[in-house]
């Protein structure tokens, strides 16, 4: 009766074990980078997952290892963002905390940095520039228009 009882036991433990919360499993993600500044991205990363660059004005694929999301989103899903942004010769490291976007299913997690610090963090399935991808690519002003707008 005993080795019974501690079977019907173990089994129990183990049909538990098996049976993870939807709302607390995780999937698999890759970092991408979004640059809508003319600044340079020396290194970006999220949760201390990542760390690759980005040019001005320039947007990449989620290619840099291994960082993980849930598999399903719910409000508050909060990351650490890291990023060096240099200015003229001198890195500035800078941290913060970023709400993650409404997302529908998995997929990579891409960092959208634009002018004054802000971060927007989406993830997506396409590429930081694709058409399909939750925000539109980064634009370069058109320097003509620039120097125009200055000159009056």
């Amino acid at each position: 009766m005993k080795t019974l009882l501690c079977f019907i036991s173990t089994m129990m433990i183990a049909s538990c074990a098996t049976h993870e919360n939807p709302m607390l499993a995780k999937a698999p993600a890759q970092v991408g980078i979004v640059n809508h500044t003319a600044n340079f991205i020396y290194s970006a990363s999220v949760d201390g997952d990542g760390g690759g660059s980005m040019s001005k004005w320039g947007a990449g694929i989620g290619e840099i290892c291994c960082a993980s999301i849930p598999k399903i989103w719910r409000p508050g899903i909060v990351v650490l963002v890291r990023w060096d942004m240099p200015e003229d010769h001198q890195h500035i490291v800078k941290e913060k905390l970023v709400e993650v976007e409404k997302y529908e299913r998995p997929g990579d997690i891409y960092l959208h940095f634009f002018p004054d610090d802000v971060i927007r963090v989406v993830v997506s399935n396409t590429a930081g520039w694709g058409k399909s991808h939750p925000i539109p690519p980064p634009t370069k002003p058109d320097a003509n228009l620039t120097e125009k707008s200055t000159a009056k």
